[in-house]
């Protein structure tokens, strides 16, 4: 990922204090919820909402996020956070190109609407899944 403005934005985000922003120019991929343990803790109890954007369009344009790549976890995730508010706002794979953006850190959410739910194993018995919503009770298969 770099730091660097595009002209092509078709949504822009940031962290709660706003010292860390960046911008996504490609449509995502996939658009879900993750219900596994890991994203459960993250978020204090829920499934995490995401957009996975192709790996070229995604683009930090203020700011540097800290990271956090578990260092006892075989094929562990990065995960990117502002450091002065906290705000986890994306995470990446070693083992899958692009980038998995929070969607609740962009500037206008409005138009997200999951199409997968994965790690739906790990669900809690209060998580919802919207109908018509395709349900993988792990990572999906390609």
């Amino acid at each position: 990922m770099t730091l660097q403005a595009t002209e092509n934005t078709l949504n822009a985000g940031g962290c709660y204090c706003g010292a860390v922003r960046f911008a996504v120019s490609q449509r995502p991929v996939v658009k879900g919820q993750c219900h596994c343990h890991a994203c459960q803790r993250m978020s204090g109890g829920a499934p995490h909402y995401f957009m996975l954007v192709p790996p070229n369009g995604f683009h930090w344009t203020a700011g540097t996020p800290a990271q956090f790549t578990h260092p006892d976890v075989e094929g562990a995730v990065t995960r990117y956070f502002c450091d002065g508010c906290g705000t986890q706002l994306v995470t990446t794979r070693p083992d899958m190109p692009g980038t998995i953006v929070k969607i609740g850190t962009l500037d206008d959410p409005s138009g997200f609407a999951p199409r997968v739910a994965i790690c739906h194993a790990d669900a809690l018995e209060f998580h919802t899944v919207p109908d018509g919503v395709q349900v993988f009770e792990g990572l999906p298969v390609a």
